[in-house]
């Protein structure tokens, strides 16, 4: 600088300016607009939900998968034949018998299986259901002091098991209770009272139902979108996959299945039904996904019991949206309907239950001759709350006793245990002696858990103790309501159209039996023998219905 010479200082907001990178200099407006943008997208969307999706495979939806095991053919397809062998150390499996056996848990055991060709290393594989784990004896849940039936659930004096009762394969009746042959002189059970059919067995392991989980030891693993499938017993097991079938082709919620040639440890192979078992990825496929899925079982009880979630978090997990969602709205939901009068319902109960949703679901389940359903002793359903309607509606699960009792049950008839119809208006409730009072089972009435409202005097030191059996104050009430038998009325006659009176209920059995394959432990000739006696109840159930259609 020469000296004397005069220095312009440039002003302050210049001299900030000059210290930028050049690029930034020249490109300062996109990044003004970039910057508004994000707190105009922050401000607006700042509290919704962002789900995570998996490229490559639109059918996964999850936020917890992170290795899809794609798979050669999609398990699902019923015009593929398909082949599923599990391998399980002997000592894995004789600690998960023996564990049952010991204090009825169902522990998890490593095994490893191949689906159509693909292994899949590492999985669990654990024991899955209740009365027909009864076949494996030991001091399984609620069973006596000599290891066999529960003391608890014995018949009353004088009654017996109704005629033609089907319970599922390799279920044993408690101590003391005999229950009918199926036709043929086998063992009642195999979806049609199937000849021959055996009970279950720990000498067979492939006589055993088991829930296989694919991501109980790898983390973020799923099978085709899949991280839990259900191995169901007996063959062929038509009438469940037909039950799915039918209520998959009137729209609504249900499972996908696939039959497969089924063996473990290279053994000899028999004919098994894979089921859908729903996770978080079911749970996202439900009505767009924008819900909370809750499931029932053999303990739940849709009862108010107060205001702290724990009393309900073990009657009715969560299945999807951990750490977001909870039980809330059931817990609003059974505090309502304890409290309301007959009024009250027929006024409101539309503004928390999806009536139209119901009225098909409970007429689905009398068309389908299913005894053990939402009201059944094992509390087979699923509750899904929208978010978006802020209503419940119920999902099917479990429908291995449909279609198999029978086929002369109206629609306002009482479906029993044994599958047969008791007259009168639906109550919801467990069957009872004839000439019995049936009141509505409202709390007071319902068959009890220790501790909850309804359970016997001393119910903790009971024999026994929480095993319920059956019982649903929603389903009672709203067949009991005649301000909503006009939608359950005409639910039903809709259903029974698509069902049975436009044929596809026997087009479907003809689906349904072209994908069974054979096996060792299933010859063609069981098969057809199996699809005929199941033909011949869907013509009887469409004929008796017919009779009833109003005109």
């Amino acid at each position: 600088m020469v000296e004397g010479a005069e220095v312009n200082e440039a002003p302050p907001r210049a001299r900030w300016r000059h210290r930028l990178p050049t690029p930034l200099r020249r490109h300062w407006r996109v990044l003004a607009v970039f910057v508004a943008f994000v707190v105009v997208m922050t401000t607006v969307f700042g509290g919704a939900r962002v789900r995570p999706y998996i490229t490559g495979d639109p059918s996964v939806i999850a936020s917890s998968i992170t290795e899809n095991i794609a798979g050669t053919v999609d398990l699902f397809d019923s015009s593929a034949s398909h082949e599923v062998a599990v391998q399980i150390s002997d000592t894995e499996y004789r600690e998960m018998i023996e564990a049952y056996q010991k204090d009825g848990d169902k522990d998890w055991a490593k095994a490893a299986i191949t689906i159509d060709g693909t292994l899949v290393s590492d999985v669990g594989v654990r024991l899955k259901g209740n009365s027909t784990l009864m076949g494996l004896g030991g001091r399984g849940p609620g069973a006596g002091a000599d290891g066999q039936g529960p003391p608890g659930m014995q018949p009353p004096e004088g009654m017996q098991p109704p005629e033609g009762m089907q319970p599922p394969e390799g279920m044993q009746p408690p101590a003391g209770m005999q229950l009918p042959q199926g036709p043929g002189g086998g063992q009642p059970g195999g979806g049609m009272g199937l000849p021959g059919a055996s009970a279950i067995s720990s000498d067979d392991p492939t006589s055993l139902p088991l829930l296989i989980s694919f991501d109980k030891y790898v983390e973020g693993r799923a099978y085709q979108g899949l991280t839990e499938l259900s191995v169901r017993p007996g063959a062929p097991v038509l009438n469940e996959a037909m039950a799915l079938s039918l209520t998959a082709a009137t729209d609504q919620p249900t499972q996908r299945y696939a039959y497969s040639v089924y063996s473990i440890n290279d053994g000899a192979t028999t004919t098994r039904l894979l089921l859908e078992h729903p996770d978080e990825q079911y749970a996202s496929s439900l009505l767009d996904g924008d819900g909370y899925l809750y499931k029932a079982d053999a303990s739940s009880r849709l009862a108010y019991v107060g205001d702290d979630q724990a009393d309900y978090t073990g009657q009715f997990p969560l299945v999807n949206a951990e750490g977001t969602g909870d039980v809330q709205p059931i817990i609003s939901f059974v505090k309502w309907l304890d409290s309301a009068t007959d009024d009250e319902l027929d006024q409101h109960l539309a503004d928390w239950v999806d009536v139209e949703s119901l009225a098909r679901y409970l007429a689905t389940q009398n068309l389908l001759v299913n005894a053990d359903d939402m009201a059944g002793a094992g509390q087979n359903y699923y509750l899904w709350y929208d978010l978006t309607t802020k209503k419940l509606s119920v999902v099917s699960w479990d429908l291995n006793l449909a279609m198999t009792g029978a086929t002369t049950a109206g629609p306002n008839d009482t479906i029993s245990m044994g599958g047969g119809a008791q007259g009168g208006p639906q109550r919801g409730g467990a069957p009872q002696p004839a000439g019995a009072d049936r009141p509505r089972p409202g709390l007071g009435e319902q068959p009890g858990v220790a501790g909850r409202p309804g359970a016997p005097p001393d119910a903790a030191n009971q024999p026994g103790a929480g095993r319920s059996i059956g019982g649903n104050t929603l389903k009672a009430r709203f067949l009991d309501s005649e301000a909503f038998q006009g939608t359950y009325q005409a639910a039903y006659w809709t259903l029974f159209e698509r069902f049975y009176g436009d044929g596809t209920a026997l087009r479907t059995l003809d689906q349904v039996a072209a994908s069974v394959p054979t096996s060792s432990g299933l010859t063609r000739e069981t098969l057809q023998a199996s699809v005929e006696t199941m033909r011949t109840w869907i013509q009887a159930r469409t004929a008796s219905l017919a009779a009833l259609r109003p005109q």
